[in-house]
C-alpha cells in the first residue's frame, strides 16, 4: 500500500444512535486531542486499555498514532464536531500478514458503537494492506472490549495467559460478518432517520408571502395536511404565516426543529444550512435547485459535519402519511393518500405520476420521498425503513443512479423477501453505448448490467410508469401465481385470442384443459359456448355461469392464474346481468384473477370485492398478460433458495495479485496482458487453456509446432501485437497447418503483413470440434464485475445471444447464465449429440467470477472462443485488460 492510500480519504458513517462520524487517520496535529482522549480517562479505563495506570502510556500511545504514515502501521480516529472521541490501530509484528491492534474510547461514550464502527474501517483498511490476521491483548477482566472483539462476525480464538487473554482474529470476509455489519448499519440508519421521518417538530426556512413560492407551497401542505407536531416557519419579513409562527432566523427559533425544509435560494443555501447545523438541526429537506459545484459540495460538507441527514437537492419534498404524524412537506398539488405503498424517486415528475396513479388505484402511500439529486439518502435508505415501519408492504423505486449497488442489492434481496419491490427501469438508452473494443465489453451495456442487479436481487423492472402501476396492482391485490399456467374466459371470442396471443407474447403458457374439467365447464356454461382454453363463455353467459365458471378454473391444479376478458354487450344489458359482479361478489379464490374491460377508459383499476380484497382490471390484455408475467417470475424468485458461492480449490489469489501488480508497475497506463501473462493469471485460478507456445522467430513457431501436433497433426498460427482484439477479422490467424513447410509459409506472412506491429506469434494445436461459447467479464466502476456468457466465436457480436450477472457468482446464478441464452439447448444436448461437460463449465464460470471479485484491476477478461464438448471445457483464446485501481469494499458502513 502506498503513502497515498494509508493516508486515506475520509469517510462518514454512523453510530448505533444514528450520530455521524468521521473516520480518517491520523495526523501530527492530532497529537493534543489525542493525549487529551488518554488522560481524561477514569484510572480504571487507564488500567483495562494499558494494563497500569501511566499517564506515562497515554502520552508515548499519542507519540505513536501521530506520526506521518509507514509501512504496517495504521491509526484511525473518529471524530465529530472537531472532537476526538475514539481511535483504532493496528502494526504489523514479525511476518506482514499479521498485525496487533489495541483500540480506545472517549471516556462517557461507550456502548454507542464508536469501537465497533472503528474496527470495521481497520478491518477493510487491514485487507487492502495484505493483513490476513488481527492479534489484541486484553485483560480478562475487560468484558467490554472482548464483547467487542467477540461480536464483530469474524472467526476469533481466544488464549488465555494468566489474567492476560490474547484474541487472534481472522480477516477472512465470510457471510457472518457481512451479515453483522449489516444488522449493525441497518440500526444505526433507522435511528439517523427518525428525525428525517418521524420529526417531532419541522421548520420551512424560505416560506414566503406570496403565493406561488415553493417554500410557501411546503408550508400549505403541512398546514392543510394537518401536520400532528410543532410547526414553525423562518421568515425575517413577518411574524406570522398561514398561521405559523414565523422567526427571522433559524438561531431565532424557539426550539431547535428535528427537521429543516430549506427552500431558500442557491446562494444563500450553504450559510443556511450552516445555520441549521450550528443550532443542531437533525435533518434537512432541500427543494432548491440549480447549485452550482461549489454550493453543492458545502451542503455535504455542512451535512456530515453537523450530522444532518440529508434528502435533496433539487426534490419534491417527503410525505409520511401516519395519522399520528400527517406529514406532507411536499409542495405536490394533492396531499398523497394514506396506504401501505412506500414510494422513492429521483424525478418529482415520476414521483406525482405515482401519487396520483396509486390515489386512482386506491391503494395510497405510507411513505414518499423525492431523493432529488440523491447527496445523502438513498433508495437503500428506504427500503430498509419500510421494512421495520409496520406499514409498508410494497415498495415503489424510480432511481436514476446507485451509489452502491453491492449494498444495494443485498439490502434488495433481504427486502423482496418480505414485499414485492418495483422500479421503473431508467436510463434504458445507454443500451446503445459501447464499453470498448472487446467482445465481452461490447456485449456488456448498462442496461444489461441493470437487469442483472434487478434480476439478481428480485426486483420487479418495468419500462414505464403505467406498467410499473399495473404490476404494483396485481402483486397488491391478488396472491402470487404458482406457475405461468393461465386460463383465459370471456364472453367474447375474438377478445379471448388477443388475450392468449398477449399472454404468449409474455412468456406464459395457455394450457390445455384436463377432460374433467372441461366436462365440469360444460355443465355450467351456457349452449354454444367452448370447454377449451381459451374459454369462450358467449355473449349469452348469466353472471351466475360466468361465476361457477371463473370458479372451477380457480380450483383447478392444472391452472395457476386466471384471466377473465369481458366486452360489454347488449345481451347482458337486457338480462340485467352486470358480469363484473361475477369476479367482485365472490369470496376470495385460492388462485390469482385478473381482468380485461375492453370499455375501460383507465390502464388499471382495482375492483373491490368482498370483504377486503380487490381484481385488478385492466383495459387491454397486453397490459393484463405484463402484469401476470411480473407476478410470475415474482414468485419464481421467491420460490428459490438464495443461492450459495462455493469454495474454490486451487486458488491462489496472492499469486494473482502479485502478477497484476508487476504488470502496472511497467505498465502503470494499463493496457492489455502479452498471452505469457495472460496464461499466468489464467493459471492462478484454475482456468483450462489449450497449449501453446509463444515463438517470435520463424524456427520458434516451428519448434513449438512440433512439441504441440496433436494426433492429427493440424496447427494454429495467431499474430499478437498490443491492442489486437479482433484477430479474424485482420486475418491475423491461420489455422489447419500441416507440416514444416505451412507452420514457416504462415509465420512469414504474417510477419511481412504486418511488419511493426507484431510481437510474437501464439502456436496452438487445432482444437476438436466443440461448441464455441463465450465467457467474460467486464469490471464496471459502479456496479463492480459483471459476468458475462453465451455463444461465443465469430457470430459472438452478430447474434448477441449473451445473458449476464453480477459478481460475485451464486450456484443459483451459475444456472441461470448458461441456461439463459438461446443457445442453452446446444449445451443440454439438443439434436442427439450428448450435453457437454456442465460440471466443468460451472467451474470456468466459478473461477472467472472469484478472478474478477479478487482483482479490482481486471477492467476486462474475453475469453472467446471457449470450446465445449463432452469430454470438457477449453479456453482457446484468452484478452485481458488492467487499469491501475484500488479495491474499494462495498460493504463497509459510510456514508455517500
Amino acid at each position: 500500500m502506498t503513502d497515498d492510500e494509508r493516508n486515506r480519504t475520509p469517510a462518514h458513517a454512523l453510530l448505533a444512535d444514528g450520530t455521524t462520524v468521521c473516520i480518517r487517520t491520523a495526523r501530527p496535529g492530532d497529537h493534543e486531542q489525542l493525549r487529551g482522549l488518554y488522560e481524561e480517562m477514569s484510572p480504571e479505563n487507564l488500567r483495562l486499555r494499558f494494563f497500569v495506570v501511566s499517564r506515562r502510556a497515554a502520552e508515548q500511545a499519542a507519540d505513536r498514532a501521530c506520526v506521518p504514515p509507514r509501512p504496517g502501521y495504521c491509526a484511525l480516529l473518529a471524530e465529530t464536531k472537531g472532537q476526538i472521541i475514539g481511535v483504532a490501530e493496528y502494526e504489523t509484528v514479525g511476518e506482514a500478514t499479521a498485525a496487533e491492534i489495541s483500540l480506545a474510547v472517549a471516556e462517557g461514550l461507550h456502548h454507542r458503537g464508536i469501537g465497533t464502527l472503528l474496527l470495521e474501517h481497520l478491518v477493510s483498511a487491514a485487507r487492502a494492506d495484505g493483513i490476513e490476521t488481527f492479534t489484541a491483548d486484553a485483560l480478562a477482566e475487560n468484558h467490554e472490549v472482548l464483547k467487542v472483539f467477540a461480536d464483530l462476525g469474524l472467526r476469533t480464538t481466544r488464549h488465555f495467559d494468566g489474567p492476560e487473554l490474547r484474541c487472534v482474529i481472522q480477516l477472512a470476509e465470510n457471510e457472518t460478518y457481512l451479515t453483522a455489519v449489516e444488522a449493525r448499519g441497518l440500526a444505526a440508519d433507522l435511528a439517523s432517520l427518525e428525525p428525517l421521518l418521524r420529526p417531532q417538530s419541522i421548520a420551512v426556512v424560505g416560506a414566503g408571502r406570496k403565493p406561488g413560492s415553493v417554500g410557501r407551497a411546503v408550508l400549505r401542505n403541512l398546514c392543510t395536511g394537518s401536520f400532528t407536531r410543532q410547526l414553525l416557519a423562518v421568515n425575517p419579513s413577518v411574524s406570522s404565516l398561514m398561521h405559523v409562527p414565523a422567526y427571522p432566523s433559524v438561531a431565532a427559533l424557539p426550539l431547535v426543529p428535528d427537521l429543516a425544509v430549506l427552500a431558500v435560494p442557491a446562494a444563500a443555501l450553504p450559510d443556511t444550512a450552516e445555520d441549521c447545523g450550528k443550532a443542531g438541526v437533525r435533518a434537512l429537506v432541500v427543494v432548491t435547485a440549480g447549485l452550482d459545484a461549489a454550493q453543492s459540495a458545502a451542503l455535504l460538507a455542512t451535512c456530515r459535519r453537523h450530522g444532518m441527514r440529508l434528502v435533496g437537492p433539487n426534490c419534491l419534498g417527503i410525505a409520511n402519511t401516519d395519522k399520528q404524524l400527517s406529514l406532507d412537506s411536499t409542495f405536490a398539488a394533492r396531499h398523497p393518500r394514506a396506504g401501505t405503498v412506500g414510494i422513492a424517486v429521483q424525478s418529482g415528475g415520476v414521483g406525482i405520476a405515482l401519487l396520483d396513479g396509486l390515489t386512482r388505484l386506491g391503494l395510497g402511500v405510507s411513505t414518499f420521498v423525492s431523493l432529488g439529486d440523491k447527496y445523502d439518502v438513498s433508495g437503500n435508505d428506504l427500503l430498509q425503513w419500510w421494512e421495520h415501519d409496520g406499514t409498508t408492504d410494497l415498495a415503489l423505486l424510480h432511481l436514476e443512479s446507485f451509489g452502491n449497488p453491492q449494498a444495494f442489492s443485498r439490502t434488495a434481496r433481504r427486502v423482496s423477501r418480505s414485499m414485492p419491490v418495483l422500479t421503473v427501469d431508467a436510463g434504458r438508452t445507454a443500451a446503445g453505448r459501447r464499453a470498448a473494443a472487446s467482445h465481452t465489453s461490447a456485449a456488456a451495456t448498462r442496461t444489461m448490467t441493470r437487469q442483472a442487479l434487478f434480476t439478481q436481487a428480485g426486483i420487479t423492472a418495468t419500462h414505464t410508469v403505467s406498467e410499473l402501476l399495473s404490476a404494483a396492482a396485481l402483486l397488491h391485490s391478488q396472491p402470487l401465481p404458482a406457475g405461468s399456467r393461465i386460463g383465459i374466459v370471456t364472453n367474447a371470442g375474438g377478445a379471448g385470442v388477443l388475450a392468449a396471443d398477449a399472454c404468449a407474447e409474455a412468456g406464459l403458457a395457455l394450457p390445455p384443459f384436463s377432460a374433467d374439467l372441461v366436462d365440469a365447464l360444460r355443465a355450467v356454461l351456457p349452449t354454444g359456448a367452448s370447454a377449451v382454453n381459451p374459454v369462450d363463455a358467449t355473449a349469452a353467459v348469466s353472471e351466475t355461469e360466468l361465476t361457477r365458471c371463473v370458479d372451477l378454473l380457480a380450483r383447478d391444479p392444472g391452472i395457476d392464474a386466471v384471466l377473465v376478458v369481458l366486452v360489454p354487450t347488449a345481451v347482458a344489458t337486457a338480462t340485467g346481468d352486470d358480469l363484473v359482479r361475477a369476479l367482485t361478489d365472490a369470496p376470495a379464490r385460492p388462485r390469482t384473477v385478473a381482468a380485461v374491460r375492453l370499455d375501460q377508459a383507465l390502464p388499471v383499476r382495482l375492483l373491490p370485492t368482498e370483504g377486503a380484497g380487490a381484481v385488478p382490471s385492466y383495459a387491454d390484455p397486453q397490459t393484463a398478460a405484463g402484469a401476470l408475467a411480473h407476478a410470475v417470475r415474482r414468485a419464481k424468485w421467491l420460490a428459490r433458495p438464495p443461492g450459495n458461492v462455493p469454495e474454490l480449490a486451487g486458488v491462489e489469489t496472492p499469486r494473482a495479485r502479485t502478477v497484476v501488480e508487476s504488470w502496472l508497475a511497467r505498465h502503470p497506463d494499463g493496457g492489455w496482458l502479452e498471452p505469457r501473462a495472460c496464461a499466468e493469471l489464467l493459471s492462478c485460478y484454475g482456468i483450462p487453456q489449450l497449449p501453446w507456445a509463444w515463438a517470435e522467430t520463424e524456427d520458434d513457431a516451428v519448434q513449438a509446432a512440433d512439441r504441440l501436433r496433436g494426433p492429427d497433426g493440424r496447427i494454429v498460427l495467431k499474430a499478437h501485437w498490443p491492442g489486437l482484439l479482433h484477430k479474424s477479422e485482420q486475418g491475423a490467424v491461420h489455422l489447419d497447418l500441416q507440416g514444416e513447410s505451412q507452420v514457416r509459409a504462415a509465420f512469414r506472412d504474417l510477419e511481412t503483413r504486418f511488419a511493426g506491429l507484431l510481437t510474437g506469434v501464439v502456436v496452438q494445436p487445432l482444437a476438436e470440434r466443440g461448441t464455441e461459447l463465450l465467457a467474460g467479464v467486464v469490471q464496471d466502476e459502479v456496479f463492480g464485475p459483471l459476468v458475462l456468457f453465451g455463444l461465443g466465436g465469430t457470430a459472438t457480436e452478430v447474434l448477441a445471444d449473451h445473458a449476464a450477472r453480477l459478481a460475485p457468482l451464486t450456484d443459483l446464478d451459475i444456472h441461470d447464465l448458461i441456461a439463459a441464452p438461446r443457445c442453452a439447448p446446444l449445451l443440454f444436448g439438443h439434436g442427439g449429440r450428448g450435453p457437454v461437460d456442465l460440471e466443468g463449465l460451472e467451474q470456468l464460470l466459478y473461477r472467472l467470477s472469484r478472478m474478477a471479485c479478487d482483482l479490482p484491476q481486471l477492467a476486462e477478461a474475453d475469453f472467446n472462443p471457449v470450446l465445449a464438448g463432452p469430454g470438457g471445457i477449453t479456453t482457446l483464446d484468452v484478452r485481458v485488460r488492467l487499469l491501475t485501481r484500488t479495491a474499494r469494499d462495498p460493504y463497509l458502513r459510510r456514508l455517500r
